[in-house]
């Protein structure tokens, strides 16, 4: 009985955590971002959706890569503090993703 208890309350001590991670991992894709813009474009500023001086292809590009550098991080953030959490307590933290995709049982 208590194992399940341990278990209900886990995901709750890692929301802290997870946003902690989230935030850290926003801001990092973020910078990621502009230098991968600067790169990419040689320009500082990439575009938004209202800039009327740039055309559908660049502003498009901008936000594919904003995306992919943010999707990216914040998984590589979920799941190494959702590992850290496993490593120090034995238990993954979300108690209805622990056995992979459909249910096989495998992690990585």
């Amino acid at each position: 009985m208590p194992r399940k208890r341990k278990k209900l309350q886990l995901p709750l001590v890692y929301k802290p955590l997870g946003f902690a991670l989230g935030w850290a991992s926003g801001a990092l894709a973020g910078l990621a971002f502009e230098a991968a813009w600067k790169a990419v474009r040689h320009e500082e500023d990439a575009p938004d959706a209202l800039d009327k001086d740039r055309g559908w292809g660049e502003v498009l590009l901008a936000a594919a890569l904003q995306g992919a550098l943010f999707a990216v991080a914040r998984s590589a953030a979920d799941r190494a503090g959702a590992k850290a959490v496993e490593r120090s307590t034995g238990i993954w933290p979300s108690p209805d993703k622990g056995k992979g995709r459909g249910g096989r049982g495998g992690r990585s």
